[in-house]
């Protein structure tokens, strides 16, 4: 599944949050990530809203008053120590260093003397964390694998700071999308965009363009606190599979040979991988010169994030090279759908040629959870998911 996110209305914190529950995240699962900061208690509540007779959600973020006053270091502990899965944490803490990097120039102070005044905030905190584990929600239980954006509308005009009048965009808007090399435009006189919409953007979008070829699947539709005259406050989340047959393309293996990395450090570098954007990631047993036992590390990637995935191999592992590979990568369609088992909607996915089916592979953490909830093996929840599957898809079509 890929996603596009339609930033003509500009994009903000409680924007995303809305357009993830609207398209089906649930709202107990960004809730669940703000818990796990274990900062103050935050609130998080959905409510239907409409922008210029457009049904949306508006996701209110609602914190104590708070005096702590946040650095960038502190802010990045916080979220390192956090419970929550790597991915979210990685991704959380490289929008927060986005933001860091574009505070640090536009005041020209050292990064870790870098006070955030809107994301150091408890709501802001509570966007960002939020928003990353929505998406990595969407990726797990959706199969969503990649997300493009439109060119974002940033607004104009000046605003109050900590720091008195600043013009908008933004400056931090502004470097952030700059550095991701997102198409930007003014058109509205207030801020459209805010640095942790901005933030988010950058942090999840691969590319910039127009809705691209898709059958759409969900449609999240996320509304702003304000309803300005000038245009709907939204912001939309299309999710859908790609179209076409079989996509073609091309994509990077990252290799590297390890042979003194302690063995139980593997699940971690696997983990921190695949935040850093990875497709999959694999180990090959060798047997190195002078005898010595060893791994071949395997990484498939996107071309786009092979540089963030190298710099992650080097972080995680006792590498000091890498090989480089250009490979041919053929895919087929994919979808999500579910079946009944015990009662309980089972996630599936499903593999087309055009229009006809010809794999179909279940959700093995929805198979797992309803195993452990009725009492009974996974291998028995599994079997009855792909026998009901293969039974609705047995001509091919559904």
């Amino acid at each position: 599944m890929i996603g596009w996110l339609d930033c003509g209305a500009g994009a903000s914190g409680d924007m995303f949050l809305g357009a993830l529950v609207d398209a089906g995240v649930p709202l107990e699962i960004l809730q669940e990530s703000v818990d796990a900061l274990g900062v103050e208690r935050v609130e998080l509540h959905a409510d239907p809203v409409t922008r210029h007779g457009l049904a949306a959600t508006h996701v209110r973020v609602e914190c104590p008053p708070t005096k702590v006053d946040r650095r960038f270091v502190a802010i990045r502990e916080l979220i390192q120590a956090a419970p929550l899965p790597r991915e979210v944490r990685d991704e959380a803490v490289g929008a927060f260093t986005r933001l860091g990097h574009a505070e640090s120039a536009a005041h020209r102070v050292e990064l870790e003397r870098v006070h955030f005044h809107e994301v150091g905030a408890l709501d802001s905190l509570a966007d960002m964390v939020a928003a990353c584990a929505g998406m990595h929600w969407l990726r797990v239980h959706r199969g969503l694998s990649t997300v493009t954006a439109s060119q974002v509308t940033v607004g104009g005009g000046v605003t109050r700071g900590a720091h008195g009048g600043i013009p908008l965009p933004a400056p931090a808007t502004l470097a952030v999308l700059g550095a991701a090399d997102a198409p930007v435009s003014g058109e509205v006189p207030y801020e459209a965009c805010t640095p942790t919409g901005a933030a988010l953007i950058a942090a999840f979008a691969s590319g910039y363009g127009p809705l691209p070829p898709m059958r759409v699947r969900a449609i999240g539709v996320g509304a702003g606190g304000r309803d300005p005259k000038e245009r709907a406050n939204l912001l939309r989340l299309v999710l859908g599979e790609p179209a076409g047959a079989v996509p073609t393309g091309t994509a990077t293996v990252l290799e590297t040979n390890v042979d003194d990395l302690d063995p139980r450090l593997w699940p971690a570098v696997q983990q921190a991988l695949f935040g850093a954007g990875a497709s999959d990631a694999w180990l090959t047993p060798i047997l190195m010169k002078k005898g010595r036992p060893a791994h071949t590390l395997h990484v498939l990637c996107r071309d786009d994030v092979a540089g963030a995935v190298r710099e992650a191999v080097f972080a995680h592992t006792t590498a000091i090279g890498l090989r480089s590979l250009t490979v041919g990568k053929h895919a087929l369609d994919r979808e999500m759908s579910t079946v009944e088992v015990e009662g309980r909607p089972v996630s599936i996915k499903l593999a087309r040629v055009g229009d006809r089916v010809v794999n179909v592979s279940v959700e093995y953490e929805d198979a797992a959870a309803l195993a452990a909830e009725v009492g009974v093996p996974v291998k028995q929840i599994l079997a009855a998911a792909t026998a009901k599957a293969y039974d609705r898809y047995r001509d091919g079509e559904a």
